[in-house]
């Protein structure tokens, strides 16, 4: 057996970490350094921490209610998962280092809660290609490794990606200028690990799995093998920060500390380091933290997945950036007060190890520069020879940077008052520097172009405008010239170019709907609220108005499902982004009250879309929670329309959609934090168990219109993504055998006369499968189908593989608007004639028609005129 690699004993304040007791907090001091070993060198300490005690109440019903967190983090992807960047005046003012509780988190998902008590025997296995595969808990590793610590900066790579979000959405979040920490790790390095287990001759990659469990499997990503077994790179295997143990959302209790490259490589809550000749197959790495070229597009990158695993596009080291901090965004300077000098201040870094050498400011957009100054605290934890927090300060010898550095310059205010406005930007020591305009790029990561504030002279007073505010806050002077119909990449911020025509905002004043009962002054408490959770006398809340769903249970186009799933609960975003404006017109008639703000305050933090899936359900659906499945495969049928496919819970389970209903489906913006939600019947049968399939036309981007918001989401998703889905929705059910469900009353059929057109097909296809399926079902069936072209035909074998040998039950009847030669089917529009001469008038039929709006409401007026009644015809 390996000797096992002791510690150096010669500092006195060693102290290895017993974890029976919680490691202490790093001592105050006034000016946040330390000379107590080296007296004559001072290194920066971090910052006074007040360690989070209390769950907040946003986080109580989510899966990371054991987690004690800040308040003043700002979440940039709602709720949960926990994704949060500090105010970035708030980061700066803490200094060099960066307390636990402001330090940047990116969570793919929950957060794994690990007890005090099975810390010690946390384990970590090292496997793949090596002589020795081994497994190690984290008491061993403190035991029998020497422990090190640095001050190392971790930047996640998508800091400052709201700046591309406003110039095109990107399929990320939008972190502001704050995705950015710097701490004190302590731990192992990753190389003396791997070296016991001695990597083979062909190993090049370090794989790294955490225990974070998410929809496409752990977290996990790679790094190469000669990076890791380099110790200038300073890679670490870290239990600590700033000398307390990993808090929660920082990886408690092991995480991979990689210096100089993104944030999304330091694998937290680590289990497993594999030794691969290839980079590594995680869904994670494949599909996360990639920069593709700027000509490739969301709907482009999810129909190649050859630009997914390209590992050219795989980020790993930073790029070099810089930040202005001071003056803060809408700080405002009054000249009034005879102010003759201003200090500007900031942060830069760079990757790789790369020093920054230099940061320059312009005042007159890049004609000229001046110097700041630039000051790096890194280097003087090089200068000391100690301990600190049970490590050995492992600075002295490196020639690699592995931290941010700050800068600032003094100016004279009168030169801000004939300036429009500031830009930073920085070079590091192997010439890297900022460009002037930024990349595009699908994930929108590694943003680095000059960082640019607006000086507004308003008199007596200077007002300064950041590019952007993070997450959904408004602000900033991109969204302010986005809005105002500039072009964000004319080469000039924006702003019009000397003989350059005004262009005119695209943006149409939107229509207000009154939705409030006029003088209507009832305050409804969340005990009032749930007393109405029921479906005898069902109240749902939209914006904070409560409204009663009772009278409408019957005649709601939806089903009364739809109302009774909502009982109880906040459904703003389903309602708003699905109701028409008619729809919404009819609401003061409903309304009942408005919240009071404990009331609102409850349910607005109260998150419902997670259920225990602890115990295997036999069916995937939920009628009032919204439940996520992954894609798994993407299968094209016609130039406009795919069949996508998404995985269930369990491989045994069902949708749980009975025949003739629908389910939501609901994707997020997360930049705009926009809700987006349709309905879809899958085409799948009810039977399949562990997946589902839904069938999309694609209303894509034409020269004439902008397409559709939910398909071109769709069309764009990468495998693995995982999409929200909530249901069965729907007023009518099939039971089979000319039995059926209208809004709860049971009736019985001879005959269904179906109409359709499109994707309108595919409840009227569910239904008509059912039929034809059951020998026993007496049943009949004509579906009248009208499309444009051929093409356009969806499920047109289906249909005929469902009437071979039923035709004497089923009929199935195809016109179009633009038949070719030859064509043998109708042609023309869906009309009166035609519902006349196959569908005769009769009280044992009863119609049912899905379709575009236009056709729904001619066929309406069409058959009313033929004699049918309003109880014989339903609209999917």
């Amino acid at each position: 057996m390996d000797e096992p690699m002791r510690q150096d004993t010669k500092c006195d304040d060693v102290l290895l970490p017993k974890y029976e007791e919680f490691p202490p907090t790093p001592p105050y001091t006034d000016d946040n350094t330390s000379n107590s070993c080296d007296e004559e060198v001072e290194i920066p300490l971090p910052p006074p921490t007040t360690k989070p005690r209390e769950i907040l109440d946003v986080d109580r019903k989510t899966p990371d209610a054991h987690v004690p967190r800040d308040p003043r983090l700002i979440r940039l992807t709602g709720v949960h998962p926990f994704n949060v960047e500090a105010p970035l005046s708030a980061l700066f003012e803490e200094g060099f280092l960066t307390s636990p509780e402001l330090f940047y988190v990116r969570n793919h998902g929950a957060v794994p809660e690990v007890k005090d008590q099975d810390i010690p025997d946390w384990e970590i296995s090292i496997e793949g290609l090596v002589q020795k595969p081994m497994t190690l808990t984290l008491r061993q590793l403190i035991a029998q490794y020497e422990q090190i610590t640095c001050p190392i900066t971790l930047v996640c790579a998508g800091n400052r990606r709201k700046e591309q979000n406003l110039v095109r959405k990107t399929k990320g979040f939008s972190w502001g200028a704050a995705g950015v920490s710097t701490a004190l790790f302590t731990g192992v390095a990753m190389l003396d690990v791997i070296k016991r287990a001695r990597p083979l001759t062909k190993a090049r990659y370090v794989c790294m799995e955490g225990a974070d469990k998410l929809p496409n499997g752990y977290y996990g990503t790679c790094v190469k093998l000669n990076w890791a077994m380099d110790p200038n790179r300073g890679i670490l295997l870290a239990h600590k920060m700033n000398g307390e143990m990993l808090r929660p959302d920082h990886g408690r209790p092991l995480r991979a500390v990689i210096p100089g490259q993104i944030g999304g490589r330091s694998v937290k809550w680590l289990k497993k380091l594999i030794v691969t000749a290839a980079p590594s197959d995680n869904w994670y790495h494949i599909y996360d933290n990639r920069v593709l070229p700027t000509m490739v597009d969301p709907e482009q990158s999810a129909n190649d997945p050859n630009t997914w695993t390209d590992e050219r596009y795989a980020i790993y080291d930073l790029s070099v950036n810089s930040v202005i901090v001071y003056p803060a965004h809408e700080e405002q300077l009054n000249l009034s007060e005879g102010l003759d000098k201003y200090t500007v201040k900031g942060y830069a870094y760079s990757g790789g190890g790369r020093r920054v050498t230099k940061v320059e400011i312009s005042l007159d957009q890049g004609r000229s520069w001046r110097l700041a100054e630039v000051d790096y605290p890194e280097d003087r934890y090089r200068e000391a020879n100690r301990y600190l927090y049970g490590g050995r300060l492992d600075m002295s010898w490196r020639e690699s940077c592995f931290c941010w550095c700050h800068w600032s310059l003094e100016l004279s205010v009168s030169e801000f008052v004939d300036a429009g406005d500031l830009l930073v930007r920085a070079t590091d020591e192997s010439m890297n520097v900022q460009p002037r305009d930024l990349y595009w790029s699908v994930l929108g990561m590694m943003n680095n172009p000059w960082f640019r504030i607006v000086i507004h002279n308003e008199g007596n007073c200077l007002t300064f405008e950041h590019p952007t505010q993070p997450a959904l806050m408004s602000g900033g002077w991109m969204e302010r010239v986005k809005k105002a119909g500039g072009n964000l990449t004319n080469g000039h911020w924006g702003e019009k170019i000397d003989g350059e025509k005004e262009e005119l905002s695209s943006h149409e004043p939107s229509i207000e709907v009154t939705m409030t009962k006029d003088g209507l002054k009832n305050e409804i408490t969340i005990e009032e609220l749930r007393k109405h959770d029921n479906d005898a006398d069902p109240w749902f809340v939209v914006n904070g108005e409560v409204y009663s769903g009772t009278s409408f249970l019957k005649e709601h186009p939806g089903g009364a499902q739809s109302i009774i799933s909502a009982a109880g609960l906040d459904t703003s975003d389903e309602f708003m982004a699905i109701h028409s404006e008619t729809a919404k017109a009819m609401m003061p008639q409903y309304h009942i009250g408005t919240l009071s703000c404990s009331a609102l305050k409850t349910i607005t933090n109260s998150t419902s879309d997670a259920i225990n899936d602890d115990k295997p359900r036999p069916t995937f659906l939920h009628p009032r929670q919204w439940l996520t499945a992954p894609l798994v495969s993407k299968r094209p049928i016609s130039a406009d329309t795919v069949i996508l496919t998404f995985k269930l819970q369990q491989p045994t389970q069902t949708l749980g959609l009975p025949i003739g209903q629908h389910l939501m489906i609901r994707l997020r913006d997360p930049a705009k934090k926009e809700a987006i939600i349709r309905s879809y019947t899958p085409v799948s049968p009810i039977t399949q168990q562990g997946t589902m399939d839904v069938l999309v036309k694609l209303y894509l981007d034409t020269a004439a219109n902008p397409g559709g918001k939910m398909s071109k989401a769709l069309n764009s998703l990468p495998m693995g993504a995982g999409v929200e889905f909530k249901g069965p929705i729907g007023k009518f059910e099939y039971l089979g055998k000319g039995k059926c469900t209208v809004s709860g009353v049971e009736r019985h059929v001879r005959r269904f006369a179906m109409i359709c057109a499109g994707s309108g097909i595919t409840p009227i296809f569910q239904v008509f499968r059912a039929v034809m399926r059951d020998r026993e079902d007496r049943t009949k069936c004509t579906v009248l189908n009208g499309n444009r072209m051929v093409e356009d035909i969806l499920c047109r074998d289906e249909l005929e593989g469902l009437l071979e040998g039923n035709e004497d039950r089923g009929q199935v009847i195809h016109t179009l608007t633009k038949a070719p030669y030859g064509w043998q089917g109708l042609v023309g529009r869906i009309n009166g004639e035609l519902t006349r001469k196959h569908f005769p008038c009769d009280e044992e039929t009863l119609v049912l028609v899905c379709g575009p709006e236009a056709l729904e409401k001619s066929i309406h007026v069409i058959l009313k005129e033929q004699g049918w009644k309003d109880e014989q015809i339903l609209f999917f």
